[in-house]
């Protein structure tokens, strides 16, 4: 079984299309497959995110090029340190409800080895630093061995709040998964986002609409949409999974409500290299 690090934009998008029959073996959300990470990429690129770099922990137990674990991380280097957080996590606004983020692992031994990987990686930085990982599922097997490795690590579990949609009680909804109409409709709703978030809305926006996996929702105003809601959907077997993402409203129709919890992991270390033990 072979451990190693994808370093860099370029050999972490390599490493996320060489993972997506884990992330499908896995039942990744949407939020934690192909298409939304490379949009983080993008987003990662441009703006007060330009100085992440993005690094991949790599598990293989057959031949190469097949990752059995994976796990994508952003650093970013600020003036007390290092600060580590799951690629994706900060770069614009994430649907919420349920953990939207996953360290792929195919079993618990495959877990263990890309927890040691990602302490090792940890061990080679040079100065502070901090890693905070969120959004993850509870009992998520890689975060326990992490822990464990970690020991003066915390987690950390919390419930989240979704967003529900209800525009069809407020007035005549149009809804369509057109990318032309998306297009259309963009520049209304990035005017609601705020700035920081716009770059990764509007790629991960464009490339699922490309997919057929967003719906843009709009109930027509005077003077514009009176509210508009982008909906991740996901085709499976049984139907398909609607996940609401990001909408603004001024006649209502949007709520929230309690969710599914999620798990945080946090730990920080010194000048002092990390050690394991």
């Amino acid at each position: 079984m072979l451990t190693r690090v994808a370093d860099g934009r370029a050999d972490v998008v390599r490493e996320i299309a060489a993972a997506a029959p884990l992330m499908a073996d896995l039942s990744a959300p949407v939020t934690a497959r192909g298409p939304w990470l490379t949009a983080a990429l993008n987003a990662s690129a441009t703006g007060r995110l330009s100085r992440v770099r993005p690094r991949a922990v790599v598990v293989e137990q057959g031949p190469p090029g097949r990752p059995d674990g994976l796990a994508l991380l952003a650093f970013r280097r600020r003036a007390v340190g290092t600060s580590v957080t799951l690629l994706g996590a900060d770069a614009g606004p994430l649907p919420e409800g349920r953990p939207q983020n996953r360290l792929h692992a195919r079993d618990d031994d495959i877990a263990a080895r890309l927890a040691a990987g990602v302490a090792d990686l940890l061990g080679a930085l040079r100065g502070p630093w901090t890693m905070r990982l969120s959004g993850l599922p509870l009992g998520d097997p890689t975060l326990r061995h992490l822990a464990a490795l970690l020991p003066d690590s915390s987690l950390a579990t919390a419930r989240s709040r979704r967003l529900v949609d209800e525009l069809d009680t407020v007035g005549a909804v149009a809804r369509s998964r057109e990318p032309a109409e998306l297009d259309r409709r963009l520049p209304a709703v990035l005017d609601r986002v705020p700035s920081s978030g716009r770059a990764l809305l509007r790629t991960a926006a464009r490339l699922h609409a490309a997919n057929g996996r967003l719906e843009v929702a709009v109930v027509p105003g005077a003077g514009g949409p009176a509210a508009v809601l982008l909906t991740l959907v996901d085709p499976h077997p049984g139907g398909e999974d609607r996940w609401p993402w990001w909408g603004s409203t001024d006649v209502g129709g949007l709520r929230r409500e309690l969710g599914s919890p999620g798990v945080t992991l946090t730990v920080s270390a010194g000048l002092a290299r990390l050690g394991r033990g």
